[in-house]
């Protein structure tokens, strides 16, 4: 798709969430013709194409772009890399953080790519479930290493602005693959993540 098109298509994108935003103001009992609601539609057009934009990358594209040749096999860990996603079942957000290990073999990359794979899928609408193990696949399908580790830890508007309304509920998933699924190395990447720094 050339640069024109695509920039036709978003602009289609962008004005049919405007009209559909300014029927739901109305729907809601709004008049979105009020000045505090003039520009909302726009805003919250634009605010959901960017918060889900991880529909339009590539994660693995994203790892491979900084892939390197590397004879280490010791556990590579980023850790409190933030989370914001939105829950599909209500649209509303959940937010905490990832803890991602790899044990590398032969190949490592950079690691502020850990960090943009995460967005990748946190940018979509998500379970956290199902974005703990995509994050794990990604890295797995590109890297090929000998393990790979994710936990997440998060807090889900769902379950704190509405529902059952608690507070200080967290929600913890983990996915493990590989030198993982030993006890040892999985006990030895659930120490570090849990470790302060000084």
């Amino acid at each position: 798709m050339s640069y024109k098109k695509l920039e036709q298509y978003e602009d289609k994108i962008t004005s049919g969430l405007i009209e559909n935003y300014r029927d739901i103001l109305e729907l809601l009992g709004e008049d979105p013709a009020r000045e505090g609601l003039k520009k909302t539609p726009e805003r919250l057009a634009k605010s959901m194409q960017y918060l889900t934009q991880g529909y339009h990358l590539d994660a693995n594209a994203i790892i491979n772009s900084a892939r390197f040749h590397e004879e280490v096999s010791q556990m590579v860990v980023v850790k409190e890399i933030e989370v914001y996603s939105l829950c599909e079942h209500h649209m509303l957000p959940f937010i905490g953080k990832a803890h991602v290990a790899y044990i590398p073999n032969g190949w490592i990359t950079g690691l502020s790519k850990i960090a943009r794979v995460v967005d990748v899928f946190a940018r979509r609408l998500q379970v956290q479930e199902r974005l703990t193990i995509q994050i794990m696949n990604a890295i797995k399908e590109t890297l090929n290493p000998l393990g790979v580790a994710v936990v997440i830890e998060a807090q889900h508007l769902c379950m704190m602005m509405r529902g059952v309304q608690k507070q200080n509920s967290v929600t913890t998933t983990s996915s493990f693959d590989g030198e993982f699924m030993k006890h040892a190395t999985r006990s030895e990447f659930l120490r570090l993540i849990s470790a302060k720094l000084n």
